[in-house]
């Protein structure tokens, strides 16, 4: 059934790689899952897979490459311009491997949301998949955060938690993990789109209430 009940929120995604979440996030979109719209997909690099994703898709695609200026600052200034003259009232990053300074994402506060592949708290950073499967964990998964100046320490919004199973490697885990992803990412777009989560003074706040922990439910997931 169609959210559509006012105009849909316009959404600038960040990718660096495949652009699967992308893909997923516009899926959504297009079907009426969210009241949300993607207008325009950004890459901080040329070969980023996602912009030819984006493009077959019929989105709006440009390439930012870091490479091309001198120092973070101009990145920076550059990929402001772009997600202003899309229009975008929300950045999503998407497997965007570039850190951003505290000045950029606090230019973004509470309209900037990142997906991370584990429980976060835990394993921050990368290599998450074959850390949890080093560590003995029982479960593993992904998790949606408001961006912060911290790294992967934004305010958690969303958890989805799969079973690590015996005879796991990184590549398998992983796939399982991404296949939760592409469900709780565009939810939790979709709950901003609705008026349901809003930011307030830095915290979350869902369906007029302190989010004072992320939402998690276990996704037996099958790639």
């Amino acid at each position: 059934m169609s959210v559509a009940a006012q105009p849909a929120l316009p959404v600038a995604v960040l990718v660096s790689g495949r652009g699967s979440n992308m893909v997923a996030i516009a899926r959504a979109c297009a079907r009426g899952a969210i009241n949300a719209r993607i207008v325009r997909v950004i890459a901080d690099r040329a070969d980023a897979a996602g912009i030819d994703k984006a493009r077959e898709l019929g989105l709006e695609a440009r390439v930012i490459a870091a490479k091309q200026f001198p120092d973070r600052a101009g990145f920076e200034a550059a990929l402001q311009s772009e997600i202003e003259a899309s229009g975008a009232r929300l950045v999503v990053l998407a497997g965007f491997m570039r850190i951003l300074s505290g000045e950029f994402v606090a230019r973004h506060a509470g309209a900037m949301l990142n997906i991370h592949p584990s429980l976060l708290p835990k394993f921050t950073g990368l290599h998450t998949h074959e850390r949890a499967i080093a560590a003995g964990e029982a479960r593993h998964g992904a998790s949606v955060h408001f961006v912060t100046g911290e790294l992967d320490g934004g305010p958690l919004l969303r958890q989805a938690r799969v079973p690590v199973l015996p005879g796991d490697t990184p590549p398998s885990l992983s796939a399982r993990v991404q296949v939760a992803e592409h469900i709780i990412y565009p939810e939790v777009i979709g709950w901003i789109a609705a008026g349901r989560l809003v930011a307030r003074e830095g915290l979350p706040w869902l369906d007029g209430r302190p989010l004072r922990q992320p939402v998690v439910t276990d996704e037996e997931t099958h790639p």
